[in-house]
């Protein structure tokens, strides 16, 4: 049986962010370009998808430009709402296209995602998105993935302790719950759940399934075989 402990200390896995400039700007815009009156677009998280998100209101109000969000996160179904740009879930609309920012990406184009713990419906739209656009920096840009971010998981309160053991027996020692700013405890998603930070080694194309084959993890941070096209920033 594994031993596990609980740590707090989520410093050294969540540097800095890189903060926005004009290259992240011109991504931005030309991002926008793609959009097309009619289009239902899934719109993504973090700070390049919020430069995404003006540029295409930008044009929605030069040109009268009909269409609709699909968002990944409250907080950008909140955004969209300031811009005045219609919003649909999911279960009403399937995507032509999306966009998504990204903490890590490798050579293939696999991803890690998560630190906003917007993983779940990140990966929801990616996945029913036929066409997909990762912007990113060039800060972002990985050899292998998992050099320099954790993989979050998304965890059931109740299985919490199960998680953890469970992780414990696979390797994983450096397992993280993820503290929320600004409360005491830990960090609730929209779901109602917890995230994990866990520090893997040796990421393979069978990581994520052996992952989320621990019963309690609803979700992955790894994105894995989506073959999006990534556009960086300068």
């Amino acid at each position: 049986m594994g031993s596990w402990e609980v740590a707090f200390d989520e410093g050294q896995l969540w540097p800095t962010p890189v903060a926005s400039d004009a290259a992240k700007r011109a991504s931005a815009h030309e991002m926008a370009k793609r959009l097309r009156p009619g289009d239902v677009v899934g719109v993504g998280s973090g700070s390049t998808s919020r430069l995404t998100i003006e540029a295409l209101a930008q044009r929605t109000r030069a040109e009268g430009i009909a269409w609709t969000a699909v968002p990944t996160s409250l907080e950008v179904e909140l955004t969209c709402a300031g811009h005045g740009i219609a919003t649909a879930s999911l279960s009403v609309l399937r995507p032509d296209w999306s966009f998504d920012g990204a903490d890590e990406v490798d050579p293939a184009g696999n991803l890690i995602k998560g630190r906003g713990g917007a993983l779940l419906r990140e990966k929801l739209v990616m996945a029913s998105s036929p066409e997909r656009y990762v912007v990113v920096d060039s800060s972002k840009l990985v050899d292998r993935l998992g050099s320099r971010f954790a993989v979050p998981l998304e965890v059931i309160p109740e299985a919490l302790r199960l998680v953890g053991d469970a992780l414990a027996r696979r390797g994983y020692r450096d397992v993280v719950l993820r503290h929320g700013d600004g409360k005491d405890g830990p960090l609730i998603t929209e779901r109602g759940n917890y995230l994990f930070d866990v520090a893997v080694g040796g990421i393979t194309e069978h990581t994520e399934s052996e992952l989320k084959a621990i019963p309690g993890v609803v979700e992955s941070g790894l994105f894995i075989g989506y073959a999006p096209t990534v556009i960086v920033s300068g």
